[in-house]
């Protein structure tokens, strides 16, 4: 990363009123453009043009704060996990909500597997378990006024099936965020109890597991290399494992500072942090883990940070209200010219 980097202004993207919980880039689709959705606590999740932040649409119909958003691989779903007791899954070019599933708790974490058009969903939180839904059978939402708890009404539409649930039991404190493993076989929790967790969807059972010593911030897949690695933020150090072996630790990298956010770029060999009680970007390098510079723009804590799948940019999102663009090549690129 030259020097450049370092220079450029990075993009502000307004719009929301409260704390950015959580961000997503789609891949590069077949025009060459890709997107990004935030999730924040204003209940308003946004969809923007990855490559200049310019806002696209507006999600309405959530009634709490929305912990998670993401896109499926072909940027046509859109999903996201609400305070309200509810994941809701959309049309990402008409912002239609396609279906409501309902829960009997705060929802944190929702996942699609990595295929074109996905037939299901993932999603978990407060209720401490994994539930994996069919939204291939049907187009229509649960009724707005159903409740978790209340049956459905006469004539209101068929609830979106429940295929099974996951982990019954076995988290120790809410799930925070569920990834989908990128041989769509395995799914990935990372919880409340410092725990993260491997399953085996072909027999809902626990494949691995692995205690990180801190509150787990972020979790995720990198989406720029064909062999993922898995990151995750927790207490004052960064966690790498493989994306193909579960529970298989590549690499942990400890800071003086606590990381509640952490996003890696595999081909630079950097890796980019944010954290609870700091409003500094800070770059370190993955190899030697010594900082490399710190960049300054944000108001707030960073909770979540990610990377554009073609790597020249990553994204953060902060407790004020902001989503910023951070330009990470040496070469011009988007608006920054």
């Amino acid at each position: 990363m030259g020097s450049e980097t370092t220079k450029a202004v990075p993009l502000t993207c307004h719009g929301h009123s409260r704390p950015i919980t959580h961000l997503n880039f789609s891949p590069v689709l077949d025009d060459d453009q890709f997107y990004l959705i935030s999730a924040c606590k204003d209940n308003n999740p946004m969809l923007r043009d990855g490559a200049t932040g310019d806002w696209i649409g507006t999600f309405i119909g959530h009634k709490g704060a929305v912990w998670q958003a993401r896109l499926s691989a072909d940027a046509s779903f859109a999903a996201t996990a609400s305070a309200d007791f509810s994941a809701k899954i959309w049309d990402s070019q008409s912002g239609e909500c396609l279906h409501t599933l309902t829960h009997a708790h705060i929802v944190r974490a929702v996942a699609f597997p990595p295929q074109p058009n996905p037939p299901l969903v993932a999603t978990a939180g407060f209720e401490k378990k994994c539930r994996i839904f069919d939204i291939s059978r049907s187009t229509s939402s649960q009724s707005a006024t159903s409740s978790p708890t209340s049956p459905n009404g006469t004539g209101s539409p068929t609830p979106t099936p429940c295929l099974s649930e996951i982990g019954i039991g076995a988290h120790g404190g809410p799930i925070k965020s569920v990834i989908w493993g990128p041989d769509s076989n395995t799914i990935i929790t990372a919880a409340d109890d410092k725990m993260i967790r491997w399953w085996d969807l072909r027999s809902n059972r626990l494949v691995e597991k692995f205690e990180v010593e801190g509150v787990v911030g972020t979790c995720e897949l990198d989406p720029l290399s064909k062999h993922p690695t898995l990151s995750v933020a927790a207490g004052k150090s960064a966690y790498f494992f493989s994306g193909a072996q579960p529970g298989q630790l590549l690499k942990k990298i400890t800071t003086p500072k606590d990381i509640a956010a952490v996003a890696l770029h595999p081909k630079q060999r950097k890796i980019v942090t944010g954290g609870a009680g700091d409003t500094w970007v800070r770059i370190y390098d993955f190899d030697n883990e010594s900082e490399l510079e710190v960049q300054k723009g944000h108001h707030g804590p960073i909770w979540t940070i990610s990377f554009s799948p073609d790597g020249k940019m990553y994204a953060t999102g902060s407790e004020d209200g902001t989503v910023k663009l951070w330009k990470f090549c040496s070469d011009p690129y988007g608006l920054w010219r």
